[in-house]
C-alpha cells in the first residue's frame, strides 16, 4: 500500500510541476517586461489559470488523466499484492526450505521489488507525457485566443496575473471577458 500512496503523491506533484513549467515562459517574459520602460504601450492582463478552469475541455482532460492514473494505480496494486503474497509465502515456508530454494525465492522477491520500482518510475513519466499531450491543445487554444484578442484590440503586452508576477496594474486592462467571448464561454 505504501507504494500506491507514493505513486499518488508523485502523480499529484507531477501535475503541479507541469502547470508551473507551462507558466515558466510567461513568467520570464512578464518579469523582463516589468523591468523595462513600456511608456505609451497598451497593456493588458489575464489570469490564465482562471481561463483554463473556465474552458469546458478541461473537465474531459482531467477525467482522462484521472482514469489513466487509476489504471496505473490498479496495475501497481496488482504488483503489490503479488509481492506481498510472495513475501508471506516465503516467511511461512522459510523453515522448511532448502538453502537453494530460499535463495531462489529471495531472488524472485528482489526482482519483483525492482519491477515495482521500475513500474513506478515508468508510470510517473507516462502520466506526465499523457497530461502534456492532452493539455497541449487546450493551452494552444487559450494562447491563440489571447493573441487574437491582443491583436484585435492593439495590446502591446499581455501579462499573466495567474502566476503572481503582476504586482501593479494601474494602467492595465483585464482582457478575460474578451478572451472568454472569443472562446464562446460567455
Amino acid at each position: 500500500m505504501a507504494n500506491q500512496d507514493k505513486l499518488k503523491i508523485k502523480l499529484q506533484q507531477t501535475k503541479t510541476i507541469m502547470i508551473m513549467k507551462r507558466m515558466k515562459n510567461i513568467v520570464l517574459i512578464a518579469a523582463t517586461l516589468l523591468s523595462t520602460a513600456v511608456f505609451g504601450q497598451k497593456l493588458g492582463h489575464i489570469n490564465s489559470n482562471e481561463l483554463l478552469l473556465a474552458m469546458p475541455e478541461r473537465t474531459s482532460v482531467e477525467n482522462n488523466i484521472k482514469k489513466y492514473a487509476q489504471d496505473l494505480e490498479s496495475q501497481l496494486a496488482t504488483m503489490t499484492k503479488e509481492y506481498q503474497a510472495k513475501v508471506q509465502t516465503y516467511q511461512s515456508q522459510e523453515a522448511t526450505m532448502t538453502d537453494a530454494i530460499k535463495s531462489d525465492r529471495i531472488k524472485e522477491i528482489t526482482n519483483l521489488e525492482e519491477r515495482i520500482s521500475d513500474f513506478q518510475q515508468s508510470a510517473q513519466k507516462d502520466l506526465q507525457k499523457k497530461e502534456e499531450t492532452l493539455l497541449k491543445p487546450i493551452i494552444d487554444k487559450a494562447k491563440k485566443a489571447i493573441e487574437d484578442v491582443a491583436k484585435e484590440n492593439n495590446y502591446t503586452y499581455i501579462f499573466d496575473a495567474g502566476v503572481g508576477v503582476l504586482l501593479y496594474q494601474k494602467s492595465s486592462d483585464d482582457i478575460m471577458p474578451m478572451v472568454k467571448k472569443k472562446l464562446g464561454l460567455l
